[in-house]
């Protein structure tokens, strides 16, 4: 080993050691518990960029801390059986995503501190007490859902401007849905446009609401959802035999062949998430910790989509655009 890594391991051990020493007392090292939503693969990168920052801070993964990796694969139904699972081990903090996981999570426990990398509306489904003052054992980043709404409608009708008619796909199941839906839906109706409701719960549901959109919709909304990420190539091959442009909130999704996205960049989320569990593993309290806002947003463009729906994607969208997939 270099004798500069050697320094650079040596400090971020020493900057571990408040928490480790206490946890060397009581005979173990703290260990964290991750859910994540999304499948194994779909997860990946996120939480490649978890655990990074987390040795970043000292915390090396199997030295200092022990991490322990549970997926739901987009059913929340798997998470409850997780959560129980992680409360028995136990573990000292738990880390996941999605407004209907988090809720998973508290409904298991009410006194491990709980992480979330991302919300949709953690005031409004009732994760924290505020933005400001979370309260409780909770808090974690919230990804600004309905602030971005109007952001994706506007790039949608900037690729198509004689859209008429949107459907907007989402899962009736998630307890999120809610204020992503009532945004797109004022919104649309600011800009005119006729809206068709595309509702799935299992994902037995995709093709049947698909399907039927083929020359009754100029382009398809996807509402952000762990269900739906882990099925975005399948809603995107669908819509392109559709005949439909999506517009997607993540940018794995137009990575998987949507014709856009634009959100946070989720792999920074995650990122600040390990921040978060850091100061929580140091002491600090989830109530005094308070929710973070994203502060990076990604434009995504899928040209090999748009040249096989026939679209021409103009100069000044393009322009903006942060990765352009050709």
């Amino acid at each position: 080993m270099r004798r500069r890594e050697f320094i650079k391991l040596l400090g971020g051990a020493a900057a571990a050691w408040p928490f480790a020493a206490h946890a060397q007392q009581a005979g173990r090292v703290p260990t964290v518990g991750y859910l994540a939503a999304l499948s194994e693969a779909a997860d990946r990168p996120r939480r490649a960029a978890f655990a990074k920052r987390l040795a970043e801070l000292g915390w090396i993964e199997g030295r200092s801390v022990l991490i322990e990796y549970r997926w739901a694969d987009g059913a929340v139904k798997h998470a409850v059986e997780i959560n129980s699972e992680l409360v028995r081990l136990p573990v000292d903090i738990i880390v996941t995503s999605g407004d209907a996981y988090v809720l998973a999570v508290k409904r298991a426990t009410a006194t491990i501190p709980i992480v979330f990398a991302s919300a949709g509306d953690p005031v409004g489904n009732g994760l924290v007490a505020s933005l400001a003052r979370p309260g409780g054992n909770v808090t974690g980043l919230s990804i600004e859902l309905t602030d971005t709404v109007g952001k994706r409608l506007e790039l949608l009708r900037e690729v198509i401007p004689t859209l008429r008619r949107l459907a907007i796909l989402f899962n009736a199941a998630d307890p999120k849905i809610n204020a992503e839906l009532d945004a797109v839906l004022a919104t649309a109706h600011t800009l005119s446009l006729n809206i068709i409701r595309s509702e799935i719960r299992p994902s037995e549901d995709i093709t049947p609401a698909i399907e039927p959109l083929k020359g009754r919709a100029d382009a398809l909304y996807v509402c952000l959802d762990p269900l739906v990420y882990s099925n975005a190539a399948r809603i995107n091959a669908l819509a392109l035999a559709a005949r439909l442009p999506v517009m997607h909130g993540v940018r794995e999704n137009a990575l998987a062949g949507g014709l856009m996205s634009y959100g946070p960049d989720f792999q920074d989320m995650s990122r600040r998430a390990a921040e978060i569990v850091d100061k929580v593993l140091r002491g600090t309290k989830p109530a005094d910790i308070p929710v973070e806002q994203p502060t990076k947003f990604d434009l995504v463009i899928n040209l090999k989509t748009a040249q096989a729906l026939g679209l021409v994607i103009p100069g000044t969208v393009l322009a903006r655009a942060d990765e352009v997939i050709e």
